[in-house]
């Protein structure tokens, strides 16, 4: 029998339906059934209905033939069918104190604590995490994953987003042609982590940001947040987040606001993210309000450092382990993870242990995080407490070595159930197409274009000497920490003991190639190199100095090669450096540092020599 009309509560069901999908059918583009309900609707009739209205007028955006020819679905047929397969999510007998205990468990940083307490005294907060389809998820999204699973245990509803046009617009780091494709493997890859830990996907809702975000109304607040917001704010708010360019696209810009409008298109009450997003968060706190609507609360947890010490980055292959990663490619670089004897700070794999192993990662069965061991070493000994397991290490009562074994096992147990999902012919197929290999006849046109030897593909930035002091094992060198505007320091080895006093390096600032291929000197990792002045006969050395007023990663250009981007690593194999470095040296008459008889430049002027002048930059 055909529909005639909808009740408010129907009209409601179907409100929270749309809410995590675009059309009713819960399909890419609208059915037959879209068209039938459209056809009975009013748009007066949906005005308190925000998610009905907007797919209303995203239904009218399409002729009337086009509409007719909506194709049917057996599987939904009509609405009646479409709302049965809602979830309603499972209720819960927590204390509003118990649920919010659970909600801001191994949180790093909450906001809005108050407006978070008003919600839950009502009723279960609705949380949203978004993560943009970029590079491929690696094992430090776990973290997330175990505060999705605390959310759902204190009775949250909670939204993933898969902000697909936000991958797009930072920087274009996922190419438009690739967004489908890598959409497609993010919602599987984080479908079998949340299934590795044991939550149900049936408890989520799942969204893509294009699925609301080209619409009229959305694409309406897009253009009155521009109207409200600074360039200086934009830019500030995606400061640890968007990918940072002398010279910023307007794309980039845009992120943020979109971030912070995505909160009233989910509805949320509070959106959860890592302590790197903060500065959007203050920024959807400021201007949200400036547009009529709610100031959400944020949840934010902290950052694990990856496997280096560094943060965890899918486009650092050291730095992460990657969910697909075999066992013996996950062994092999666990074996050469950081993870120093008694250091419980920069610490990659006892973090895991941390915000991963214990929250989710242990059964009831395992009675514990069990350490292996000889008993010449010690013997098998088991943690109930992370703070236990991190006072034992920075104690040095554990090795290492069998740490690292033991995080081995947990994970391997994590990660069993994704591999064995991506076995799947189609699913193999996904991966090729979301992330296909180089072109191996562009990597040549490129080298034949000359592409070697240009400076844009040098990432030289202005960095800050935090910390300085002698190698244990070379005289000559000097091991330092580097500040260059990212998160952490850089462990930087330079051989200047014998040319600048250890009390005239340390707070200094010098100017780093930060894109070399890391290496080890005297078996300490050096992450770049400190750029000087040198000539061989007499015998002189002097770091080249930044222009008065700089400040770290400030970003160092060559004049009239301001454009372009740097690669990610230079290729040891192809003497990138070392083509480039031949035609680098401080001008004879006043120092000033120059590639090809160009200067080098910051935004804030010439990098120079002082007194070590007309010599080659080394």
């Amino acid at each position: 029998m055909a529909l005639r009309s909808l009740s408010s509560a129907q009209l409601e069901q179907l409100d929270s339906l749309l809410l995590r999908q675009a059309f009713i059918s819960g399909h890419e583009k609208p059915t037959a059934v879209d068209a039938d309900v459209y056809k009975i609707l009013t748009s007066g009739a949906i005005e308190e209905f925000p998610n009905v209205k907007r797919w209303f007028e995203h239904i009218k955006s399409y002729s009337k033939t086009d509409i007719e020819s909506f194709p049917s679905d057996s599987s939904v047929p009509d609405l009646t069918s479409a709302l049965s397969k809602m979830v309603v999510g499972a209720s819960t007998n927590l204390s509003v104190a118990e649920k919010k205990a659970l909600i801001v468990r191994n949180l790093q940083e909450s906001l809005g604590d108050d407006r978070m307490e008003e919600v839950l005294k009502t009723r279960d907060l609705k949380v949203y995490w978004g993560t943009a389809t970029t590079g491929k998820p690696h094992i430090g999204y776990f973290v997330p994953m175990s505060k999705i699973a605390d959310f759902l245990a204190a009775g949250c509803e909670v939204t993933i987003l898969f902000a697909d046009l936000h991958a797009y617009l930072d920087n274009m780091k996922a190419p438009w042609e690739l967004l489908k494709h890598r959409t497609e493997y993010y919602e599987q890859v984080i479908s079998g982590m949340l299934e590795s830990i044991g939550v149900s996907v049936e408890k989520l809702k799942f969204v893509r940001g294009t699925e609301y975000q080209l619409t009229k109304e959305y694409t309406l607040d897009v253009y009155r947040l521009a109207s409200l917001v600074t360039q200086h704010d934009a830019k500030k708010a995606g400061a640890e987040v968007v990918k940072q360019v002398e010279h910023p696209l307007l794309s980039g810009l845009l992120y943020p606001g979109l971030q912070a409008l995505d909160e009233e298109y989910l509805k949320c009450d509070a959106q959860f993210g890592g302590v790197d997003q903060r500065k959007i968060f203050t920024y959807a706190e400021k201007y949200l309000p400036q547009m009529g609507y709610a100031k959400r609360a944020h949840l934010m947890n902290p950052m694990v450092p990856g496997l280096q010490g560094s943060k965890m980055s899918s486009s650092e292959e050291d730095s992460k382990v990657d969910l697909l990663d075999s066992a013996a490619s996950l062994k092999k670089k666990l074996k050469k993870a950081f993870c120093e004897p008694g250091n419980t700070t920069d610490n990659g794999v006892l973090s895991f242990c941390k915000y991963v192993v214990f929250p989710v990662g242990l059964k009831e069965e395992d009675g514990g995080f069990l350490i292996e061991r000889a008993e010449a070493n010690g013997g098998n000994t088991k943690y109930q407490a992370f703070e236990d397991l991190e006072k034992a290490f920075g104690e040095e009562k554990i090795h290492p070595a069998d740490l690292k074994s033991s995080v081995e096992k947990y994970l391997n147990r994590l990660l069993a159930p994704i591999r064995k999902k991506f076995e799947a012919p189609e699913l193999q197929k996904l991966v090729a197409k979301a992330y296909p290999p180089p072109s191996k006849v562009r990597r040549a046109s490129e080298k034949a274009a000359g592409e070697e030897i240009s400076p844009q593909r040098l990432d030289i930035r202005v960095g800050k000497i935090v910390e300085v002091s002698k190698h244990p094992d070379a005289d000559a060198l000097y091991v330092e920490k580097i500040d260059l505007g990212e998160l952490g320091t850089r462990t930087i080895v330079s051989g200047l003991v014998n040319f600048v006093p250890e009390d005239q390096m340390l707070n200094r600032h010098v100017v780093v190639l930060c894109n070399l291929k890391p290496a080890k000197l005297k078996g300490i990792e050096s992450k770049g190199m400190v750029l000087c002045s040198s000539r061989e006969d007499p015998k002189e050395v002097e770091p080249l100095s930044p222009p008065e007023g700089s400040v770290a990663g400030d970003r160092i250009f060559v004049e009239g090669y301001e454009g372009g981007t740097p690669d990610e690593q230079l290729n040891p194999k192809r003497k990138v450096w070392e083509k480039i470095a031949v035609d680098m040296k401080t001008n004879a008459a006043d120092g000033k540092a120059q590639w090809a008889g160009n200067n080098l430049l910051t935004a804030k002027g010439e990098v120079v020599a002082k007194t070590v002048k007309g010599a080659p930059i080394k």
